[in-house]
């Protein structure tokens, strides 16, 4: 599904920032747009960034109802900073694939409410094909592996007296 990107640019707080860039909504279904004014107050602006597909995998169901089980459940916007703006490289409704990209400190990841209707579709999507994993502890072999010494210290080097014996004893023999 095409989700459009709503990204608002504000005055920055500090003078080391003059724009706060964020990501503040998703426009499902939305047609193709390259930084479309949609609204301005004053000195904030609110653009239509990009649009970009929101792609669900099967294999991801799990992450997905994770996120949808939050307080409020969210489509994830991820972006890089270019200098001069912001480029949209992708969205996501599964938190562990967001957590991926937070981790690598690349990337700026928005939390982004998501509408209901979304809401619904994923939620229909991971309903029908999520497939709960059967928990399997792993076991453990019963070889012992305590009952054999293997040798002490490098087997290349003789070693005829305690090969633990502090230094303050081996230097007492020397003289």
């Amino acid at each position: 599904m095409p989700l459009g990107i709503v990204i608002r640019k504000s005055p920055g707080v500090t003078r080391w920032a003059a724009w706060s860039w964020k990501a503040v909504a998703v426009l499902p279904g939305a047609g193709p747009a390259e930084w479309a004014e949609l609204r301005r107050e004053g000195d904030v602006v609110e653009y239509h960034a990009a649009t970009c597909p929101l792609e669900l995998h099967h294999t991801q169901t799990e992450a997905y109802l994770t996120g949808l089980a939050d307080a409020v459940p969210a489509i994830y916007v991820v972006m890089r900073d270019e200098g001069d703006g912001l480029e949209v490289l992708l969205v996501t409704a599964s938190p562990y694939e967001a957590q991926d990209y937070q981790d690598s400190g690349e990337e700026l990841v928005e939390k982004v409410p998501m509408p209901a209707g979304l809401v619904a579709w994923i939620r229909d999507f991971a309903d029908a094909h999520h497939e709960e994993e059967e928990f399997v502890k792993r076991r453990r072999d019963k070889k012992r592996i305590d009952l054999a010494e293997d040798g002490k210290g490098d087997a290349r080097i003789r070693q005829v007296a305690d090969v633990y014996r502090s230094p303050a004893s081996r230097r007492e023999q020397m003289h």
